[in-house]
């Protein structure tokens, strides 16, 4: 697979890590690759691909103190195991006895500041050496691992902070929506919508999207059920800024906006809710 090609799937973790192993496995014969994350109490697993044998589900958990993924964590680089029924550091563990043998590779993946994420790792039912070409991809694959992560964080807090929401007065808050609502920006808007009523005990939340340089029928399905969802909270949401292409874009849609008080800008939007706003001379 070419690099740029492989490269353009990796918009988040989930999509980096999905690549990553299919691009494993065909240079790697193991029997099982997996991504693993842990809270040092439980490991989960993230991402698997298994060929011949099911040996691991996503979702999957184990006691973190259980696991070959522990192993590998403590050991700080790449653990390999050729036969887990004859190392001492696996062969009383429980997922040893019930593989009944076979072989382990292992790498952290940290973040940037040392703290542990989880493991790439490799698990077969059958003992095998693991060349140093496999150790180098897998080293290679924790990096950028790594990389994709540092990129979501990031992305994390630019989102948060693309999504203020303004207190105006006990129980009023404004939410003046900037750039495209796409479908991971429009979940975590939905998230901060849901935690920040919450926290400032709302009544009433204006969305101005004046700001927005366009928005699609999808996007607008999205204005509509942060609305809709506030509505069931007891709290009512008022819809300001929607410019003319928008209107029409959800009149030719057919999407409803029964029910949604929409109003033309902020003052109007304020002044319905019994606020003005007055200029200091």
């Amino acid at each position: 697979m070419p690099r740029q090609q492989l490269l353009k799937q990796f918009r988040n973790f989930h999509d980096a890590s999905t690549s990553i192993l299919n691009m494993m496995s065909q240079f790697i014969d193991v029997n099982t690759l997996f991504i693993a994350k842990n809270d040092q109490n439980t490991n989960q697993i993230v991402k698997v691909l298994n060929h011949d044998e099911h040996l691991l589900e996503e979702g999957e958990e184990l006691p973190y103190e259980k696991t070959f993924c522990k192993l590998a964590v403590d050991h700080r680089d790449t653990l390999v195991i050729p036969d887990i029924s004859m190392d001492d550091r696996s062969k009383y563990l429980e997922v040893t006895k019930r593989l009944q043998g076979g072989s382990f590779i292992g790498v952290p993946i940290n973040f940037t500041d040392g703290t542990n994420y989880g493991t790439i790792c490799g698990l077969d039912l059958k003992p095998q050496q693991f060349i140093e070409e496999h150790v180098y991809m897998f080293e290679t694959m924790a990096s950028l691992l790594s990389y994709v992560l540092e990129l979501d964080r990031a992305n994390r807090q630019i989102q948060q902070l693309s999504v203020p929401i303004v207190p105006v007065v006990d129980g009023v808050a404004v939410l003046p929506l900037l750039g495209d609502i796409e479908e991971t920006r429009a979940q975590h808007i939905l998230e901060t919508i849901l935690q920040e009523s919450y926290r400032l005990s709302l009544s009433h939340l204006v969305i101005d999207v004046s700001g927005t340089k366009s928005l699609n029928e999808q996007s607008i399905q999205y204005l509509v059920s942060y609305a809709q969802t506030l509505r069931l909270l007891g709290i009512s949401a008022v819809l300001t800024g929607i410019k003319q292409d928008l209107a029409l874009s959800a009149i030719q849609s057919n999407i409803s906006f029964k029910d949604i008080t929409i109003r033309k800008d902020l003052p109007q939007a304020l002044a319905h809710l019994g606020l003005t706003f007055t200029k200091n001379e």
